[in-house]
């Protein structure tokens, strides 16, 4: 028995933000029923595949059921209404004006069942300038002033390796769902939530985009403390080729670190404003360029700096953390997943099964 039992969830969203915010609802005790064509979500065919299906569909979709509905004809309309009755939670991922044109808009599905919440996850929104136009994680990034900032020393943006829009709606979407739950219980009433991507990210950037918001000029990544500016929340290249991070702008932690490399007279430096720390940033790139990555492990062992290796994803899920928190978990099935994020004491989570295309 999870948080969410006895609640019903139809969901008909692909790919990314819907699928990873029902599944959270899947992982606690929700009965999900993911309305897929007969071509399947997409993901599905994503490479790789382990005991029989696509790792991203499994851990997007495991715990759920999937029914196959033709939305376009009659009969699948019919079966959609009848889940529609049963649902406490509705959820959709299409483009604005597609469920309208099914007859599965909000006001349809509150005539079915009139305590409905009701969520749409889109780009931009249901209504605006943008909210037809066709988009996935990066092109929101980039409209939402993101990608400017993602690029490296030569000012050129590159390609984010966190699908960041697609993951913020998601969280959004499940909290705003929770609170409209909440909301029920307490007036009865439904509500219907539309969720953008674009609207959901934005506040990711209030503690680097400041000046913009404030209605001046944009951040630049090089004068910037949390973007590359500073010297202790940098990454630098190690012996090996390899690299390391120093993550932790405390002046305490630049005090410790200098001290130890017995450079004290290059601390008051670590403390002048983002874009003015070249010599020291350039003293800690040819100090950490001496040793091999897992050297400087070894020394940072016993000093209270904010330090991390970059470990790749192969690293970071062999690393004993991982193991100790339980965070990667082997199903009855031999497949792996990335445990829930959302842990209540007392309540051991283990992973659903995966639905093959239309099983229960």
């Amino acid at each position: 028995m999870g948080k969410l039992s006895g609640t019903t969830v139809i969901d008909l969203t692909q790919f990314l933000p819907g699928p990873m915010m029902t599944v959270m609802m899947t992982d606690h005790g929700a009965r999900v029923i993911k309305v897929e064509p007969k071509s399947g979500d997409p993901a599905r065919a994503m490479e790789p595949r382990e005991a029989g299906h696509s790792v991203w569909f499994a851990n997007l979709n495991r715990g759920k059921e999937s029914v196959v509905l033709d939305l376009k004809s009659e009969e699948g309309k019919a079966a959609l209404a009848d889940l529609c009755r049963e649902a406490d939670v509705f959820v959709e991922g299409f483009r604005p004006g597609v469920m309208k044109r099914l007859g599965f808009d909000y006001d349809s599905v509150r005539a079915l069942k009139p305590d409905i919440v009701y969520c749409s996850i889109s780009a931009f929104g249901q209504e605006g300038a943008l909210a037809h136009h066709p988009a996935h994680d990066m092109a929101v990034q980039a409209l939402a002033g993101f990608l400017s900032v993602n690029d490296g020393p030569d000012s050129m943006p590159v390609v984010p390796g966190a699908p960041s829009a697609d993951m913020a709606a998601g969280l959004t979407a499940l909290s705003a769902v929770l609170m409209a739950l909440i909301g029920r219980t307490n007036s009865g009433e439904g509500a219907y939530i539309d969720c953008a991507m674009f609207d959901s990210l934005m506040p990711w950037c209030v503690h680097t985009a400041g000046s913009a918001i404030a209605g001046d000029e944009s951040p630049v990544s090089s004068a910037q403390r949390s973007l590359g500016g500073a010297g202790f929340y940098q990454v630098y290249e190690t012996a090996d080729g390899k690299h390391v991070s120093l993550g932790g702008r405390e002046i305490k932690f630049a005090r410790n670190l200098l001290t130890a490399l017995g450079r004290e007279d290059l601390v008051s430096h670590a403390e002048r404003e983002a874009g003015e720390q070249g010599e020291l940033i350039a003293f800690l790139r040819e100090t950490f360029a001496a040793k091999s990555r897992d050297e400087w492990v070894e020394w940072f062992a016993d000093k209270d700096v904010a330090f991390a290796p970059v470990l790749d994803f192969r690293e970071a899920l062999d690393e004993p953390h991982v193991a100790e928190r339980g965070l990667l978990v082997e199903s009855e099935t031999g497949a792996h997943h990335i445990a829930s994020p959302i842990r209540f004491a007392g309540e051991q989570w283990v992973p659903g099964i995966v639905p093959g295309l239309g099983e229960k």
